[in-house]
């Protein structure tokens, strides 16, 4: 039924109905995995998520109160929890995004009750009752097991606002803040390993110039300070997409002050639609055409990062990225929910790919976002959860982090259409503490199996398996009344013969293998 509704919806848009029954003829590609020339460490914190007080991330997403007849712990739903825990989410990013620099951190501790309530004038002009503030977040990631990241207020906020709100997290002295938290019920200070100065300063935090930035950075910085046993992990707010001007002034003026540079990016929907489940397969190659360029801009960002810190001890902290569609109809405009199809897990299988290859500099990276906004990995309705298909890209994922990355050369045929053109097979490689290599794969090309040869140099692999995600249709999505229309899979007919692998990746695809 699912496949005949996204049929008919493909059809009265005059769009092309790749539903996947008739694949063309297979195409050949081949990879080499050099296994004797590890690299850097992916960062298990490439990972990472980002969750901002917008539409529905926090509150019904997250937050759904003590007394809410949904199961939850302190307030958090259950489900959620679970989801998150199975996804192994290293570490989180919070509250904001735009929101982080309105946000005044003592609205949202103590009795809540008494806290008072705000305007959330970024995303849809909503009051908000302070209801989820501090405590409750840092609950939330014990909860999942994730690390906090702390975007701190640069936009509205004083240096001693900043300061005050590091020492309330992390001093464990008896000091005015230290008391204060613990007043609020919290004995023992929290680990806040990251925090961010600031977010999006070129834009919504305060459309400063980078080089007056640079100055505000230097300043809020020193009074960010090292409580107790926390060592914080310092995120300048770093370029917009291409504005490599933006990082050669930061790294110039503040490279030495910081410990990790953001970059945003997120890539458009199409030329013709930008509905997030109804398009063609011109605007299926143009979205992945646009993330693809993920690729150049984090090289442009690391050369120029490398001449200031050719030592890498800067990390490169890409904190939001993924697709940005047209919101569902029938929704606020301001809470930027749409829906996540088999193209978004394909953008997040290639994006994954690239930022394992450049894991020398990039650190961290945070997907946009957790729940109900953008990209999300789950989707909520009252008492009902489903996981996307980019949840179950960053599942199949998962066995990359903290393992050592293996070069992975791929020769690819190229996917094009009219004047659109990409290599259909993206991949990186890992090999585990246990010796174990994963190799993940995507075929951006929605019509034909590519036929993939492979060469483990180096390792006298003998045995091969894998997972798969596709689904019926470039557009097919998961919903609340067909829940698992995308799914993994397991992958049939991979093979390890003489020492060499072959493997079949069927069109519009996300495989991930693990040789032994």
């Amino acid at each position: 039924m699912k496949s005949l509704v996204c049929l008919f919806a493909a059809l009265s848009l005059g769009l092309t109905p790749l539903l996947g029954q008739d694949t063309e003829s297979p195409l050949n590609a081949t990879l080499l995995v050099k296994t004797r020339q590890p690299g850097a460490l992916i960062n298990r914190n490439i990972y990472g998520q980002f969750s901002e007080h917008l539409g529905h991330c926090i509150y019904e997403g997250v937050w759904v109160g003590e007394d809410s007849p949904i199961p939850n712990t302190r307030g958090i739903r259950n489900d959620v929890v679970a989801a998150l825990k199975a996804l192994k989410v290293p570490v989180l990013r919070w509250p904001g995004g735009c929101f982080a620099d309105e946000y005044h951190w003592k609205d949202g501790i103590g009795p809540r009750d008494q806290r008072p309530s705000m305007i959330n004038t970024h995303w849809g002009g909503v009051t908000e009752n302070n209801a989820f503030g501090t405590h409750e977040f840092m609950d939330f990631c014990e909860q999942i097991g994730a690390q906090p990241y702390i975007c701190g207020n640069l936009g509205s906020g004083t240096v001693q606002e900043m300061m005050e709100w590091v020492e309330y997290m992390t001093s464990g002295s008896q000091s005015p803040m230290a008391d204060l938290r613990r007043k609020n019920g919290r004995e023992d200070p929290w680990k806040v390993r990251f925090f961010g100065v600031g977010n999006e300063s070129w834009g919504c935090g305060g459309d400063m110039p980078p080089e007056f930035y640079a100055q505000n950075f230097l300043r809020y910085n020193t009074f960010v300070k090292d409580y107790s046993a926390n060592r914080v992990y310092r995120i300048a707010c770093g370029a917009n997409g291409t504005d490599y001007k933006w990082t050669e002034t930061l790294m110039a003026a503040a490279g030495r002050h910081c410990n990790g540079l953001s970059l945003h990016y997120y890539c458009g929907t199409g030329r013709v639609s930008h509905s997030a489940t109804q398009f063609s397969e011109g605007d299926w190659i143009y979205l992945l055409n646009s993330a693809s360029r993920m690729e150049e801009i984090v090289s442009r960002h690391a050369q120029i990062m490398d001449r200031y810190d050719p030592e890498k001890k800067v990390g490169l902290i890409v904190d939001e990225w993924g697709t940005w569609h047209n919101v569902e109809p029938a929704t606020n405009p301001g809470f930027l929910y749409q829906q996540n199809t088999l193209r978004d897990a394909l953008v997040a299988g290639l994006t994954l790919n690239i930022f394992n290859r450049h894991c020398d500099r990039v650190q961290m990276a945070n997907i946009a976002q957790l729940v109900n906004v953008l990209q999300a990995m789950i989707l909520t309705d009252k008492e009902k959860m489903i996981l996307t298909p980019t949840y179950h890209v960053f599942e199949m994922y998962s066995v990359h982090q903290n393992a050592s990355l293996l070069p992975a050369d791929v020769a690819s045929p190229e996917y094009s259409l009219d004047d659109q053109a990409i290599p259909a097979v993206t991949a990186s490689a890992s090999r585990d503490n246990g010796g174990k290599v994963h190799i993940s794969l995507t075929n951006a090309d929605p019509h034909h199996p590519i036929n993939l040869s492979g060469v483990l140099d180096g390792m006298e692999a003998t045995s091969v398996s894998g997972r798969l995600l596709t689904a019926p249709a470039i557009y097919s999505y998961n919903s609340f009344t067909a829940p698992n229309t995308v799914q993994p899979a397991v992958l049939e007919g991979a093979k390890i013969e003489g020492g060499k692998l072959s493997v079949t990746l069927p069109p519009k695809s996300v495989v991930v293998l693990e040789v032994q």
